[in-house]
């Protein structure tokens, strides 16, 4: 592994979002909303622009009455290259590798890098 997609320290709120300090100094905040909506599973591929595998949910209210809040159920280290969200939506197949928590790092300096 890199040193720029290696971290130094994990940081984990269930309600907020994590925080990584990378090796190389870096340091990145990711909240809920932001992490859920780039999920790399590839059942959210379709979400992200790429055709969809799985089928439409039938018997599903297009017009939900309560959504709870967002949320981290649980978090699983996997390996040492990567992390599974379990959310509480009932998601869990998306494996964030550290590799890809760099490359959507959202904070100034990376977005006007252009880094994704």
């Amino acid at each position: 592994m890199s040193r720029s997609v290696d971290p130094a320290h994990i940081a984990i709120s269930k309600s907020k979002g994590i925080h990584i300090d990378w090796k190389d100094g870096h340091q990145s905040e990711y909240g809920l909303a932001y992490l859920r909506e780039r999920c790399p599973c590839a059942s959210c591929a379709a979400v992200h622009g790429a055709p969809s595998s799985k089928p439409a949910s039938r018997g599903a209210s297009p017009f939900p009455l309560y959504k709870p809040a967002l949320k981290m159920a649980d978090v699983d280290r996997v390996g040492n290259y990567a992390i599974r969200i379990n959310w509480n939506d009932g998601h869990n197949t998306g494996i964030y590798s550290f590799e890809y928590f760099r490359a959507i790092c959202p904070c100034q300096a990376c977005l006007a890098a252009g880094k994704h």
